[in-house]
């Protein structure tokens, strides 16, 4: 498929995305009425501004009346609060463009090398919406510095500042959508682009190469994640200054779980959400296996963007599994709750895992033999040449 064939959904979804994102901030306000308290409830209410106000242009009272770090008394932003409102404009400027231009190059790639044609269709529209998912939680990240200084405590604890930024709940339903309307244009696009069948790779060099790759995100999922590690990485300490707390950065950005031996508990129980992690790890052993088969060329860029895109598909499900489980001990309401909460949880932590084990796994598929090859269709039987005309007799 080409790239002008794939620029036109992906402009649809890349523009949708970012204007769904935009008028889920817009509605935010609206939820500080009392007729939205009395509709949805106060827990409801709450839960939702929660998820809304990172993609919201209406700054908070700290920077709109002037009440930041300090106070009344000698309080940065109460000098000035027309630049400290500016600078947050700024800062969710920055926001929304990050989302546009981050999701379409990453989409512009998939739509090309994955193209919704020939069953391909499903794994398309998986692979875009967690590209979307990805795109906002780059564009949070990059522009929440700004944020941070639009307080006037620019200073202060800025790594876990910057690690507390959310917004990904109203990302998952954006991206839902975005990705949507992007393969169905893309499907419509694609009619006249000619065939795009899918590709042969030999089985061993598949399997050998998605267990590489898989054996990258356990590195972090089962290692890294395990209680006594994370607390390690969570105490991390450097030099003062601006850079001097990362342990909460480092643990959003390294940790894709967590998790501990079972204790004060039922073991069956204490399995049940292990069966959620080994779920993850079986959706992107099983999405590496087929990434080479399904792509039209599987080069390394393809091939670590579909990484990307199916670690943050098994996360999904494991946040799915994680929200049956507690939803079934804890009711089902408080359960439901609690899993729109968790939903996209672990994506900053999906973008380098993931690269890292599309990189191996295109190595190891590159050092085994294991290209892909168009399937082989036989050539059409030679037509009976004509017998020569002879005379009778």
């Amino acid at each position: 498929m080409t790239y002008r064939r794939a620029a036109i959904p992906v402009l649809a979804g890349g523009l949708l995305l970012t204007a769904l994102l935009w008028w889920a901030g817009a509605s935010e306000n609206a939820l500080h009425l009392q007729g939205a308290t009395d509709a949805l409830g106060g827990r409801a209410v709450a839960d939702l501004q929660q998820w809304l106000s990172p993609w919201s242009y209406d700054p908070p009272d700290s920077v709109r009346f002037g009440t930041g770090a300090l106070g009344d008394i000698a309080d940065p932003a109460s000098a000035d609060p027309e630049r400290y409102l500016s600078l947050y404009e700024t800062g969710m400027q920055i926001r929304f463009a990050t989302v546009f231009a981050v999701f379409v190059p990453g989409a512009l790639l998939l739509v090309r090398r994955l193209p919704p044609v020939n069953r391909r269709m499903p794994a398309t529209f998986l692979a875009v919406w967690a590209w979307g998912l990805v795109a906002g939680t780059v564009a949070v990240t990059v522009s929440t510095p700004w944020l941070i200084a639009s307080h006037g405590r620019g200073s202060y604890r800025l790594l876990p500042q910057l690690a507390a930024s959310g917004g990904r709940q109203a990302t998952v339903v954006a991206a839902l959508l975005a990705a949507a309307v992007t393969v169905l244009v893309a499907r419509i696009t694609a009619k006249g682009a000619g065939p795009l069948p899918l590709h042969a790779v030999p089985a061993r060099s598949a399997r050998l190469a998605a267990t590489a790759g898989t054996a990258v995100i356990a590195f972090s999922l089962l290692v890294l994640s395990y209680e006594s590690v994370a607390a390690s990485i969570q105490t991390i300490s450097v030099s003062d200054g601006l850079l001097s707390e990362p342990g909460d950065l480092l643990r959003q950005w390294l940790l894709l779980g967590g998790w501990s031996g079972p204790a004060g508990g039922p073991v069956g129980h204490w399995f049940l959400y292990r069966l959620a992690d080994l779920l993850l790890l079986a959706v992107v052993w099983w999405s590496l296996r087929l990434l080479p088969v399904l792509l039209t060329r599987a080069t390394v860029p393809a091939t670590a963007a579909g990484a990307v895109c199916a670690t943050v598909v098994g996360l999904l499900a494991n946040q799915v599994l994680q929200g049956a489980v507690t939803g079934a001990d804890a009711g089902m309401r408080w359960g439901w709750q609690q899993l729109a909460g968790n939903l996209g949880h672990g994506v900053p932590a999906a973008l380098p895992w993931g690269l890292l084990a599309g990189l191996t796994t295109a190595l190891i598929l590159r050092l085994t033999g294991g290209r892909a090859e168009p399937h082989a269709t036989p050539a059409p039987l030679p037509a009976p040449a004509a017998l020569p005309d002879r005379p009778l007799g």
